[in-house]
């Protein structure tokens, strides 16, 4: 019954977060409706939606989402060509549970962790 996942997330400013999503994380926005203090992107099979919460304070904000990848070493490499920021505690690495993970956070300090089952 359940076919997919669009995890919604806050943002202080839609077009900081657009601009960071699209031009460092090569999503695209989704829809035909430029709806006023909500974003929609998305990558491939991958959406995220935003909300617009402009009291953000991003050292508070626990935002979290875990993105699956067949294609870690590869993607990793496009993120850090594109001058992303890698988190200080998110290099790209093997984990005990089987996961090559690596994690960064976006300008509002949501914190986007993309794996691949090795």
């Amino acid at each position: 019954m359940l076919t997919a996942i669009h995890p919604k997330l806050p943002m202080r400013n839609k077009n900081n977060t657009r601009n960071f999503y699209i031009q460092k994380l090569g999503f695209q926005e989704f829809g035909s409706a430029d709806f006023d203090g909500y974003l929609m992107l998305e990558k491939e099979e991958i959406q995220i939606h935003f909300f617009e919460f402009t009291t953000l304070d991003p050292t508070e904000n626990y935002g979290q989402v875990y993105i699956r990848t067949n294609a870690i070493d590869e993607l990793f490499q496009t993120f850090v060509k594109n001058g992303t920021d890698i988190h200080p505690n998110g290099h790209l690495k093997l984990k005990p549970w089987g996961q090559k993970e690596f994690s960064i956070l976006d300008p509002d300090h949501n914190l986007l962790t993309f794996g691949q089952t090795i």
